[in-house]
């Protein structure tokens, strides 16, 4: 039996997942099986025309991480996150020398905006009930 072909996408993804840099395997190692506070991530998840280095699903939450060739290219990187906020993601982008110097303080910083999303996302707002008699 012929195995169905993939969509360009997922091979793509599946070629920057296999391609990852090693700064982008320090922080999978951190995020991969819930090992942030229980929050699954995925690697190179495709969102509108991009592919995100990371992303939660569950509280849409997008981590990017820049080299050097990002400091040419600002534009383009304010484009994309303008492009992913509006699908209704938070994008949170970190220097790839943050996460080798200080993999904890990203690690803490991350579970801090990932609690902020789900204390905001859990928060009842009041509704005024009019009791008619």
């Amino acid at each position: 039996m012929e195995r169905p072909r993939l969509k360009p996408r997922t091979r793509r993804a599946r070629r920057l997942r296999a391609d990852s840099t090693d700064v982008e395997w320090k922080l999978w190692a951190v995020l991969r099986g819930r090992g942030l506070s229980g929050f699954k991530f995925r690697r190179q998840v495709p969102i509108d025309r991009y592919f995100a280095d990371f992303a939660c699903v569950e509280a849409k939450l997008v981590i990017e991480l820049d080299g050097g060739q990002h400091a040419d290219q600002i534009d383009y990187d304010d484009n994309r996150t303008r492009v992913l906020e509006q699908a209704g993601w938070h994008v949170m982008r970190f220097w790839n020398n943050d996460v080798i110097e200080n993999l904890d303080g990203v690690a803490d910083t991350i579970l801090i905006e990932l609690e902020m999303i789900r204390s905001v996302s859990l928060r009842v707002e009041p509704v005024d009930l009019l009791l008619t008699s």
